[in-house]
C-alpha cells in the first residue's frame, strides 16, 4: 500500500480519504490518487472493505482486480478453493460458502462496508433454477448483509430489464432488485448492455459456416468489456447513483457484428435472417419441447437481439481488437477475458 496523503472535503463524500498508488500512473507518468478509504470518528484512516459474490465469473475477476487498483480491500465469495484460485493473489481474504445455502454464509459480512453482488446464471443446470440463484441467492446475500451492518450493496442486472419481464431469467432478477430497492442499504444496480464474451458466438457461427439472425439484424447494441465494465463497477461503490445503465464505447446493429466476424476471421459472407414471427413460434415451441436449461438462454438471447440493448458510453476497449485477439487464441477464449493468473 502506498502511503495516505490527502482529505477530500466536499459536499458528495465528506471525510473521504485519497490514497496515492505509487504503481499506477497515466500515460504521461503522473500520479493518480485513487479512492480507497475513509476516517473514521477519531480520525484515523480506514480502508473500506468491499465483498465480492460472483468473483470467479467473467465479471467478477475484473471487479477484484479493480477495486484493488482503488485500494480497497477486498474478500472474495466462492464455492471452494479450488474455485478461488483464479483470484487469490488479488483478494486480501478468501471465504468458502454458497449463496444457495444460507448456513454457509455465517460471517461473510462480517466487518463489509461494501457488498458487490454479480451472482447470475446464464443457463440452468446441477439442478439450480435463476429462482434459487438469481433471486434466492442474492437474497440470502442481501439477509446477511443487512445483518452484519454493511452500508451499500451494488448488484448487477442487465438492461431494459422492464421490457424482458417474461423471460424467466429476468424475472429472477428483477424480483431480487425489487428487494433490494425496499432494503435498509444504501444500493446501487448496474445494467450492462451486453459483453464483448457474449459476441463471442458471432465468432463461432462464422466457423461454423453461416450466421444466423433473429429479425432483420438491424436492432442496435453498444456491448462492453468486462475490464470496462468492472471499472465503472469500481466506481459504483462510493457513487450516489441508484442505478447506472452501461454500455460500450461504440453502436452496432447485430448485422454489423456479424460482418465484423467475417472480416476478423477473412470468411465469406453468409448470414440467415430468420424472420420476427418465426423467432417467436420457434421460442413459444422450445417451451413445450426442450427443457428449461435450453428453453431459458434461447428466449433469453432471441428477446435482447430484437430490440435496442444502448447503454451509456463508457470505456475504451473496442469489439474489433477482441474479435482480432480471439482470433489468434484459435477458437478459445480472448486472453483479456481471464484478466488475473490462473
Amino acid at each position: 500500500m502506498g502511503p495516505f496523503i490527502v482529505v477530500l472535503i466536499d459536499r458528495n463524500w465528506p471525510q473521504v480519504l485519497l490514497k496515492y498508488n505509487p504503481e499506477l500512473t497515466d500515460s504521461a507518468g503522473s500520479r493518480e490518487y485513487l479512492l480507497g478509504g475513509h476516517i473514521n470518528s477519531r480520525g484515523v484512516s480506514v480502508m473500506k472493505k468491499v465483498l465480492v459474490a460472483g468473483a470467479t465469473g467473467y465479471l467478477g475477476q475484473f471487479v477484484v482486480k479493480a477495486l484493488k487498483g482503488r485500494g480497497y480491500w477486498v474478500r472474495v465469495l466462492g464455492r471452494s478453493a479450488a474455485k478461488l484460485a483464479s483470484v487469490e493473489d488479488y483478494a486480501d481474504e478468501l471465504f468458502i460458502g454458497e449463496v444457495t445455502d444460507p448456513d454457509s454464509l455465517i460471517g461473510l459480512c462480517n466487518g463489509i462496508d461494501i457488498v458487490f453482488s454479480s451472482v447470475g446464471i446464464t443457463r440452468q443446470k446441477d439442478g439450480l433454477t435463476y429462482q434459487n440463484v438469481d433471486y434466492q441467492g442474492n437474497r440470502n446475500l442481501l439477509t446477511v448483509a443487512e445483518g452484519s451492518g454493511v452500508s451499500k450493496f451494488v448488484y448487477v442486472h442487465v438492461l431494459n430489464a422492464e421490457k424482458l419481464q417474461h423471460v424467466a431469467m429476468i424475472q429472477a432478477k428483477q424480483a431480487f432488485v425489487d428487494e433490494l430497492k425496499h432494503s435498509t442499504l444504501d444500493h446501487v444496480v448496474i445494467c450492462p448492455t451486453g459483453f464483448f464474451s457474449d459476441m463471442e458466438e458471432f465468432l463461432s457461427m462464422v466457423r461454423s459456416g453461416r450466421v444466423f439472425l433473429f429479425g432483420d439484424g438491424s436492432n442496435r447494441i453498444n456491448p462492453i468489456h468486462g475490464a470496462d465494465l468492472a471499472e465503472v463497477c469500481a466506481t459504483a461503490v462510493a457513487t450516489e447513483q441508484s442505478q447506472i445503465d452501461v454500455g460500450g464505447p461504440e453502436e452496432f446493429t447485430y448485422r454489423e457484428i456479424a460482418e465484423l466476424a467475417f472480416d476478423v476471421l477473412d470468411q465469406p459472407e453468409k448470414i440467415m435472417c430468420i424472420p420476427k414471427y418465426l423467432v417467436s413460434a420457434t421460442v413459444g415451441a422450445l417451451r413445450w419441447l426442450t427443457p428449461a436449461k435450453v428453453y431459458g438462454p434461447v428466449q433469453f438471447m432471441a428477446s435482447v437481439m430484437t430490440m435496442d440493448v444502448i447503454g451509456q458510453p463508457r470505456g475504451q476497449r473496442r469489439l474489433a481488437d477482441h474479435f482480432r485477439d480471439c482470433s489468434r487464441t484459435l477458437g478459445s477464449k480472448s486472453s483479456e477475458d481471464h484478466p488475473l493468473p490462473v
